[in-house]
């Protein structure tokens, strides 16, 4: 018997006529470790983002632009639907689950309206929203309380036991007893004693601790319950180190099980706490309702944003060294690799997965060298065009020394994480691979050479990325930028550079990615990507005005570059940047490392 029956007797058992499975955790994470992947193990696609839902009689996964390609390709052959997500045409959720409860009731006027999904992996927020929508749409509901997956997922793997060690304050730059102090303060100004922290990578940056419980993302599962007077991680405590233990006692912080947040929270000591409905799951959430401060008076929760990623996105001196001297270092790697490249597929016998392993081999010769902050994105020709492709030995093809290759990878160091992207020309290209190139190129100068004002949203910035490209009747659908942690999660927030509307606010010392890309399916896929940091550039009677520090270390290739189209500030950009990553990495290399260096960051001229 196959997942999808089996998981359709439990329905039947329990009376039920639709199953939720969302890609979350408890912690509402974008990667999450192998415990919670109950989407991938009943549908069996794997992307990091997508809703697979199982009712009686069909099935159906929604997933966003970045997984059109990959996942057709992985729910071939299987009763899964692929929903595009923003495409004109796909009901939501709810709007299909109500056409085929329609459909089912009538030829059976019992049917259940009972849908399944479990409380304790899905925010309060897209609970909420969920109940509404179904109420909406024939009036179904939603049952949270249920987890069908402990009884049907015989061999599910454990909640990882990774060891938690302490970051050490000359790359965090900020003990753990001020980043306390300073939370509690932008706490009271919301009128909260204290907050439920449930977000791995804000409880990892607040405690300055790290762990390897999620792949690639330096954090561990836990909850952090801070009130007026203390502050207590929720973690399995055999993963302390005795330096982790250490650290937390000399801020003062307690521990208990993980499994001990929920009763935790019913003796919750003060009187009112701040439950970040987008970041608490409704499971704790309830928990917290249940609260009783006296017979007839319940907690006050404060549903309001939490202050930490605004407070982490925000890098303080130290952290932003931390990220100069890791670009250094990567940037080392970065073109050994790229002296390295060409040759060897001119050689013959290398593949995306050959050319993954090699940078990863190279990179891990750098000092502080943890792993990768992503799986590797290698995409040769058409594969360059899914956006979020990772090659597996049943799609790993050989390389030509012809085409374009779009490599984007990163690495996590002790002091600071990495994300890049760098298209490739591995031979001769075409006319229209050498356009696309370029109008992509364009687009990712025009942002780094940007001023605006202090406070500005990512959205006000985007255009700026898309102007050239909208003008040649081009588009992606992906966001143009993302904030990069300090040793943290390589997509971080609460800002970012996108079409929709994102109201955080941009400030000195926020990290973000400039990312431009297109993608023509069957053909090719261009993407160019640095991380940059925000810093002060004037200050008017008009306010203050920030521009960017571009932080990442690796040459761009000039060889697909159509030069007519570049504008002379766009090439004096593209010449300067080449000086600097040539200034900057040739102290580091060696004599044929620095001679091939020097001879790509010539200058181009028009």
């Amino acid at each position: 018997m196959n997942k999808i029956e089996s998981l359709r007797q439990e329905m039947r058992r329990e009376q039920l006529f639709a199953c939720i499975f969302p890609t979350t955790d408890p912690h509402n994470s974008e990667y999450t470790a192998d415990h919670w992947k109950g989407r991938e193990w009943i549908s069996g696609f794997t992307g990091s983002a997508g809703t697979a839902v199982v009712t009686l009689t069909a099935a159906a996964l929604w997933t966003d632009s970045r997984y059109f390609i990959a996942a057709a390709q992985q729910l071939e052959g299987t009763e899964f639907q692929l929903m595009r997500e923003r495409i004109d045409g796909t009901p939501t959720i709810a709007e299909w689950l109500h056409t085929q409860h329609s459909q089912l009731s009538s030829l059976n006027s019992k049917l259940s309206t009972e849908i399944a999904i479990d409380g304790s992996c899905c925010t309060t927020s897209s609970i909420d929203t969920l109940i509404q929508d179904l109420r909406q749409h024939g009036g179904l509901t939603l049952r949270t309380n249920i987890d069908l997956l402990q009884r049907l997922w015989t061999n599910r793997p454990a909640i990882p036991q990774a060891p938690v060690v302490p970051q050490p304050i000359e790359y965090a730059g900020e003990d753990v007893a001020s980043k306390l102090t300073r939370i509690r303060r932008a706490l009271r100004q919301v009128h909260a004693d204290g907050m439920l922290m449930a977000s791995l990578d804000d409880i990892a940056w607040t405690l300055n601790l790290r762990g390897a419980d999620v792949h690639c993302n330096p954090v561990f599962v836990s909850f952090l319950l801070i009130s007026s007077r203390s502050s207590t991680l929720f973690v399995d405590e055999r993963k302390l180190t005795p330096a982790a233990r250490q650290q937390l006692r000399e801020a003062g912080v307690d521990t208990a099980p993980y499994t001990a947040v929920k009763e935790a929270l019913r003796q919750y000591p003060d009187y009112n706490i701040l439950a970040d409905p987008d970041e608490v799951s409704y499971t704790l959430m309830q928990a917290i309702k249940t609260c009783r401060k006296t017979v007839n008076s319940q907690l006050l929760i404060v549903n309001s944003p939490s202050p930490v990623p605004a407070m982490k996105a925000v890098k303080n001196d130290a952290e932003q060294r931390g990220f100069r001297q890791a670009m250094i270092r990567d940037g080392v790697a970065l073109v050994r690799f790229l002296r390295w490249l060409k040759p060897a597929v001119e050689a013959g016998g290398q593949t995306e997965m050959s050319v993954d392993r090699k940078l990863t081999a190279l990179r891990a010769e750098q000092p502080l060298y943890q792993g990768p902050s992503f799986d590797t994105i290698a995409g040769y020709q058409t594969h360059g065009a899914i956006v979020h492709y990772e090659a597996t030995p049943e799609t790993d093809v050989p390389l030509k020394p012809e085409g374009l290759l779009l490599l984007d990878s990163g690495a996590q160091y002790i002091d600071g994480t990495t994300d890049i992207t760098r298209t490739i020309a591995l031979g001769p290209v075409t006319d229209e691979q050498r356009r696309i190139y370029t109008l992509v190129l364009k687009g990712h100068i025009q942002l780094q050479m940007l001023k605006f004002p202090d406070g500005a949203s990512g959205t006000q910035l985007d255009a700026v990325a898309r102007r050239g490209l909208w003008k040649s009747g081009l588009n992606f659908l992906h966001g143009t930028g993302h904030g990069v942690g300090s040793y943290l999660n390589v997509h971080e927030g609460p800002h970012q550079i996108r079409m929709e509307y994102r109201p955080a606010p941009l400030h000195a010392g926020m990290t973000v990615t400039d990312e431009p890309g297109i993608y023509l399916e069957d053909r090719f896929g261009v993407r160019i990507e640095n991380v940059l940091l925000a810093q002060p550039y004037m200050e008017t009677e008009f306010g203050r005005f920030l521009q960017f520090e571009t932080l990442t270390l690796c040459p761009i290739d000039t060889t697909p570059v159509d030069v007519t189209l570049l504008t002379d500030n766009e090439r004096t950009w593209l010449n300067d940047y080449h000086q600097m990553v040539y200034d900057r990495l040739a102290p580091h290399l060696d004599d044929p490392d620095r001679q091939w260096l020097y001879a790509t960051t010539r200058p181009v001229t028009a």
